[in-house]
């Protein structure tokens, strides 16, 4: 606040000085001034306003879905049926296919990390066994973190449904993707005959919560932190609301330092039901408005009718004008926004005249 002051200030004293050429009496204590002389009007005049003020930034941002992550073979082959962008996948649909196989999406916090048989213990067997009983596979099953001859098989049942033909009740390495919930396609990495392997991106998938990322310069940071609001309009002209969820690091290569004069990218979480962004383009530019700051309901005057008062008690004033004849009148001043200053104080109200320097 106090650099709007001092900028408020410098612009201010300019505005005194082109108010005309009369004499001005200008504060003493509580009391205004007159001009007395009729024809000593400014140049130009401005109503009090009474409206909201608010402080924004706006860059350009995309539509993107969060916690993007690549999914990898632990087992090497051939694909055989490559991953669909843009598809939404749940608990027992296929991602993709592997050696005529399929890869099936199943949920759960711990990643598949081995091949699972009678006699193994562990979390993710109690992960396998719960998406077994979800899928309705669980009649012969007791959830709990053994692999038993229940849990073959209710394998064994659920591999025939999904077209295994050597259904044998247990789960290969590569059989199942573990992930928190449903995802979203958003790449498919290895195309059609393309040889995978643990080293290999399959595909890369995202939660599908929409949000949109925007990059904002470091003098900006204030504009990053949680809960800040922010409007987006969307590449069809639709204006959604949002507000600021966290910051996305970008990836470091390996012999580099990361700079500090980059950019940092936000992520915006949109308000509103998730199917009424379905229809838009996700490679199309969106504008995002970062809402800082705001006075609703406040009276304004353009930034030029601000004067800087002189002498002991210094301060701003308005230069009301009431026909041929002006005065001076202190006020307190407050937010800045789009050339309008926020204004307060006794003898002003919305509609009065005030005098605004010549630009």
């Amino acid at each position: 606040m106090r650099r709007r002051t001092a900028l408020v200030a410098a612009g201010a004293v300019t505005a005194a000085a082109a108010l005309g050429t009369g004499t001005v009496i200008l504060w003493s204590g509580d009391q205004a001034a007159r001009v007395e002389k009729k024809g000593d009007l400014p140049p130009a005049t401005a109503e009090i306003a009474r409206t909201d003020l608010v402080q924004s930034k706006t860059v350009d941002g995309h539509l993107d879905y969060a916690q993007r992550r690549t999914v990898k073979s632990p087992a090497e082959g051939t694909v055989t049926k490559a991953a669909e962008e843009g598809r939404t996948v749940t608990i027992g649909q296929r991602l993709y296919e592997r050696n005529a196989r399929p890869v099936i999406l199943m949920y759960g916090p711990t990643p598949a990390f081995r091949a699972m048989k009678v006699g193994d213990r562990g979390p993710d067997v109690l992960q396998l066994e719960r998406n077994l009983r979800d899928l309705g596979f669980g009649a012969s099953l007791y959830v709990d973190t053994r692999y038993d001859k229940g849990t073959e098989a209710a394998v064994k049942k659920w591999q025939k449904s999904i077209g295994i033909e050597n259904a044998d009740g247990r789960v290969s390495r590569g059989d199942v993707v573990f992930q928190p919930g449903a995802v979203r396609v958003v790449a498919a990495d290895a195309a059609l005959a393309d040889q995978i392997g643990p080293e290999t991106t399959v595909l890369t998938v995202a939660s599908t919560k929409p949000v949109v990322r925007a990059q904002l310069e470091q003098t900006d940071a204030a504009l990053t932190s949680k809960g800040t609001k922010v409007k987006v309009t969307l590449h069809s002209g639709k204006t959604v609301d949002g507000k600021v969820t966290g910051t996305v690091k970008p990836p470091v290569t390996e012999g580099s330092a990361e700079s500090s004069n980059e950019g940092i990218t936000v992520e915006v979480t949109l308000d509103g039901p998730r199917s009424a962004l379905a229809s838009e383009d996700l490679k199309a530019t969106t504008s995002v408005k970062f809402v800082s700051e705001s006075r609703r309901n406040v009276l304004a005057v353009p930034v030029e009718a601000v004067v800087a008062l002189r002498g002991e008690n210094g301060g701003y004033g308005l230069q009301i004008v009431q026909g041929h004849t002006t005065r001076m009148v202190q006020v307190t001043t407050g937010m800045t926004a789009d050339g309008r200053i926020e204004v307060s104080g006794s003898g002003i109200s919305e509609g009065m005249k005030v005098g605004v320097a010549e630009q």
